[in-house]
């Protein structure tokens, strides 16, 4: 009996998942953010080339 009480009372296993979501979630808004700025710098560095190669 007091093992299932203690058991109810363990709130580690919890804790555990809710730190994996969070760093989850923080990986998706990392990657979207970096999916953006990926395509805006291939524009960057395309600009940067055709100029150079222009000059």
């Amino acid at each position: 009996m007091k093992f299932l009480a203690k058991l109810r009372r363990n709130e580690e296993g919890a804790t555990a998942i809710e730190y994996g979501l969070i760093a989850a979630l923080i990986a998706v808004a990392a990657i979207a953010a970096m999916q953006g700025m990926g395509s805006q710098l291939s524009s960057t560095f395309e600009k940067t080339s055709s100029t150079m190669a222009a000059a």
